[in-house]
């Protein structure tokens, strides 16, 4: 299950800074870069843009992002065309600076992806790159990768996607919020027909809202889980419509490098059930997974904790190469279609492959052996990443926590079993919402209402310890002796 992204204000308290520091030394993250890697992205930053690729400085193109984002993967430019629409999706291009076999591509595959920690982000790429001559910045000319996609009245795809290398001329950088206000037109239509299609088709995706550590006014802090607005979920659509056309080019094409997930697991699906109930959350019997994550209110605490909860009930997400035979299962479970990973490439070590097979694809060449077996590498590598960078997350998560409750070490708190394995039993806190193991034997019964008390929160370990008070039955007697 991906791990919960959180963000603190500049600068953090100090005591989160020294536990982030600590967690990322951990885990090994590194922010800085060895100095031939800093030396090598400095010559490569000088590169001309152009190198004979199309020229697309014309196309209006622009960028949606977080506020003060610098690090621009994708700008897009919309149209009305032939009673449906024009998708063109600029990606920054990467590859025209990172040199197969050279110290950046090395230093990139040992890093896997960009990780994002509350306080700082440790970079896929160095910042002259992934914040400089890469990045998609407004009113510069840069090398990029761009789709050209064709959708009909109700946004279905209605032709094959195009993907070039071309240079291009952003023209507006502009965050959520700015867009939003100054009206998102044609992405809210896109944006609309394409959610409708999602759920007609039974998917669910499961963007997890960011938890902001702000201070209570008192000297402590608390989590606050930020609001999504609908521009969001827009631009999110016209990223997904990108994996989805790169996905059949390469099904198409018998090679590529899919994103893939299982479907739902009856028993995870029953955990959260559970997990609703203890939340007082309804869940109507006759509404299913897809319907009841879609009714989710991210703003709303219990509902935010639902939907961390939910990545869970479809498994884990991975990658799956391929050279002929597609994969025996190619679809996303959680978006109901095949996808592909291309649209973040300097995050994202896998999506520079893609976009350079897509590429390729297009001129009708095909992969050497050596790109192939670079494909064949790229599962193994994200999946190891992915997991490392799950397990800071969680530990941050933890870590925060166990700060925030810190302080309230004797109170007692109402909670549900929600889980029992062979460690005992995980449990359900109500307010604030946490998920904590119960050490007691034998456990309550699966999905008792109970009431612990807080023992120990020890931000050092980031663990929480609970002591069983009383069930829905009465007082507990190894606590009432």
């Amino acid at each position: 299950m991906p791990g919960r992204r959180l963000h603190t204000p500049a600068p953090a308290p100090a005591e989160l800074r020294a536990d982030f520091e600590r967690i990322r030394q951990q885990f090994g993250v590194e922010v800085g870069f060895p100095k031939e890697v800093e030396e090598a992205a400095a010559l490569a930053a000088a590169r001309p843009p152009g190198d004979g690729r199309g020229d697309l400085r014309a196309v209006e193109f622009f960028t949606v992002d977080p506020p003060g984002s610098l690090d621009l993967d994708q700008a897009m430019q919309l149209e009305r065309r032939d009673g449906g629409y024009r998708v063109r999706y600029a990606i920054a291009d990467i590859g025209h600076f990172v040199d197969r076999g050279g110290p950046i591509e090395a230093e990139a595959w040992r890093r896997g992806q960009t990780v994002y920690c509350p306080d700082l982000r440790a970079p896929l790429y160095p910042l002259p790159l992934s914040e400089g001559a890469a990045s998609l910045l407004p009113e510069l000319d840069r090398p990029a990768i761009v789709f050209t996609i064709d959708l009909d009245g109700a946004g279905a795809q209605a032709a094959p996607a195009n993907v070039e290398r071309a240079l291009v001329r952003s023209r507006r950088k502009l965050d959520y919020a700015g867009l939003a206000a100054a009206g998102a037109g044609l992405l809210e239509e896109i944006g609309h027909l394409r959610e409708a299609a999602e759920t007609a088709r039974g998917g669910v995706r499961l963007d997890s809202p960011r938890q902001a550590v702000v201070g209570d006014g008192d000297g402590g802090f608390q989590l606050r889980w930020d609001r999504r607005i609908p521009v969001e979920d827009w631009n999110a659509q016209i990223s997904l419509l990108a994996g989805s056309a790169a996905a059949s080019i390469m099904l198409q094409a018998r090679v590529g490098l899919l994103r893939t997930m299982g479907g739902i697991d009856d028993y995870r699906l029953a955990v959260l059930r559970r997990t609703a109930k203890a939340l007082d959350v309804p869940w109507p019997e006759d509404l299913d997974y897809p319907g009841f994550i879609r009714s989710l209110d991210p703003a709303e605490p219990r509902q935010a904790a639902l939907l961390e909860e939910a990545h869970g009930v479809m498994g884990h997400a991975g990658y799956s190469a391929f050279d002929g035979e597609p994969p025996p299962q190619p679809v996303h479970a959680a978006l109901a279609m095949p996808y592909a990973h291309t649209t973040a490439p300097m995050r994202r070590l896998a999506d520079r492959y893609v976009l350079d097979l897509l590429c390729e694809l297009c001129t009708g060449a095909r992969p050497s052996g050596e790109e192939l077996e670079t494909l064949r590498r790229l599962p193994d590598t994200m999946s190891d990443t992915s997991a490392r960078i799950a397990q800071l997350e969680r530990a941050v998560v933890d870590d925060v926590e166990a700060r925030l409750l810190e302080p309230r070490a004797g109170e007692r708190f109402p909670a549900s079993v929600v889980e029992l394995d062979r460690r005992g039993a995980r449990i359900q806190i109500v307010d604030p919402p946490v998920r904590a193991r119960l050490h007691v034997d034998p456990p309550p019964p699966l999905g008792a209402r109970i009431e612990v008390e807080l023992v120990r929160a020890d931000p050092a370990s980031h663990s929480l310890q609970f002591a069983l008070v009383s069930t829905a039955e009465g007082i507990d007697p190894r606590i009432a002796g």
